[in-house]
């Protein structure tokens, strides 16, 4: 419920953003960043590491572990040097102090793994506002959606985050 003296931030412009897919952007799944990615996060099973284990079951190379999606190409004239992705687009809060709400990650079903490169590509999925927060200030939910697409144009999974953003106390 929407409290009087909290006018919206959200802008024609904003609302019209939504279900808009940005540019690609391309990953790769190659077996070392498949490795280095499972023992970052603390994955032991064989089948991350050993070529023979995946083939053993069913994999045509060593999958995916849960979570990683390839490792986007970086190419210094369009990408951002921290993240790799394109830089300059998307969505743009007008509060300068975000916070992540979280990633739900839907996979399809087809495998991913070393050797796939996946084309990714986002849009704004929906806007919400929020007018008292627990820090007592207005906030604004975006949740955006990656669907991802292998090379032979398989939908492999969908991403879903949610970033909540709010302006600094006493604005």
């Amino acid at each position: 419920m929407a409290d009087d003296k909290f006018e919206s931030v959200v802008t024609d412009e904003m609302r019209a953003m939504i279900g808009v897919k940005g540019p690609e952007t391309i990953g790769e799944l190659t077996t070392t960043s498949v490795r280095m990615f499972a023992r970052s996060v603390g994955y032991v099973d064989p089948v991350f590491y050993d070529e023979a284990v995946a083939h053993e079951r069913g994999y045509r190379s060593l999958p995916a572990p849960p979570g990683y999606l390839g490792t986007p190409i970086f190419n210094p004239a369009e990408s951002d040097p921290t993240f790799g992705g394109r830089r300059g687009q998307g969505f743009r809060s007008p509060y300068p102090l975000v916070l992540n709400g979280g990633t739900d990650i839907e996979y399809t079903g087809v495998q991913i793994c070393a050797g796939d490169t996946l084309a990714s590509a986002t849009a704004l999925a929906s806007l919400q506002e929020r007018w008292s927060g627990a820090l007592g200030v207005p906030m604004l939910i975006a949740v955006s959606e990656t669907t991802y697409t292998n090379q032979h144009g398989q939908v492999v999974a969908i991403s879903r985050g949610t970033g909540i953003s709010y302006p600094k106390a006493g604005d």
